[in-house]
């Protein structure tokens, strides 16, 4: 009965502190530039971090962002540990099923990258756009041509992605699918060559190739969207918040139809596909 009580009182209070959004903490994973990243002094910077700030301005909150590992990002939301989380997060079916998503504010295709003299760069990959949302038998026998071309060969993700999910979903007997804490690792195998292709958002690779870093790097094969890759990018959150769920979509509606998102997108991407 004590616990039981205990219980309820904790749950009350749970509910109290739910309908106070006077202060907002986002969680992002401070390691997945130019989505977001942590600079030399240690401070969160990215297209998220400003579009955080952007949307908190709108909904007329407090807020603050807070890093958090990606492989343990959803069940800390749901812990209470933040109320929000802002990660280069898509909307997939799978997730839904434990949080909610605010409205998308950027959807990208996935693309493989590889190094610059690998085979791969000259292997006449299919290189149209594939929606996987629905597969018709002219993009089953494209996606048969991506399997045998990379037939045998090491694919890079990091662990628990959208990119994942297809990897297992279309290529996993084909390919030797390799999983990495964090897309950094799994650049730093690429550029080593101990992996020979890896899959990640094209807003990722576009501004890494014009660094130091992805000057080896080149983009092949198909644009992938939809279908294992969701809806979007949207804001994770928890099922019962619906009031900050609101607050979100009415915000990135309003940044969107002015323009606002767009110039983030042209400042950390280099170009602007707002969904």
């Amino acid at each position: 009965m004590a616990a039981t009580a205990a219980m309820a009182i904790g749950l009350a209070s749970g509910a109290a502190l739910a309908q106070d959004r006077s202060n907002v903490r986002i969680a992002t994973e401070g390691a997945y530039p130019p989505w977001n990243s942590t600079d030399s002094s240690g401070n969160l910077i990215g297209f998220e971090v400003d579009l955080a700030k952007e949307l908190c301005q709108r909904m007329g909150v407090e807020c603050e962002m807070v890093a958090q590992n990606w492989d343990g990002i959803i069940p800390a939301l749901q812990a209470g540990k933040y109320d929000a989380i802002m990660a280069g997060m898509s909307i997939t079916e799978e997730r839904q099923e434990v949080i909610d998503f605010s409205d998308s504010y950027w959807d990208t295709p996935a693309k493989l990258a590889v190094l610059e003299d690998s085979d791969l760069a000259g292997a006449g990959l299919p290189t149209e756009m594939f929606d996987l949302s629905t597969v018709d038998p002219e993009d089953e026998q494209a996606i048969e041509a991506l399997k045998t071309a990379l037939d045998g060969k090491s694919i890079g993700v990091q662990v628990a992605t959208t990119h994942q999910n297809f990897l297992d979903e279309y290529l996993a007997d084909s390919v030797d699918v390799r999983k990495y804490d964090t897309q950094e690792n799994l650049d730093l195998d690429l550029q080593a060559g101990r992996v020979d292709a890896a899959l990640a958002d094209m807003s990722y690779w576009v501004p890494l190739l014009e660094t130091e870093k992805g000057q080896d790097f080149t983009l092949v094969g198909p644009g992938l969207t939809k279908g294992p890759f969701g809806k979007g990018v949207g804001v994770g959150l928890r099922k019962e918040d619906d009031d900050l769920e609101a607050m979100f979509d009415k915000a990135i509606a309003e940044a969107q139809a002015d323009g606002t998102i767009s110039k983030l997108g042209q400042k950390w991407f280099g170009f602007d596909i707002t969904s």
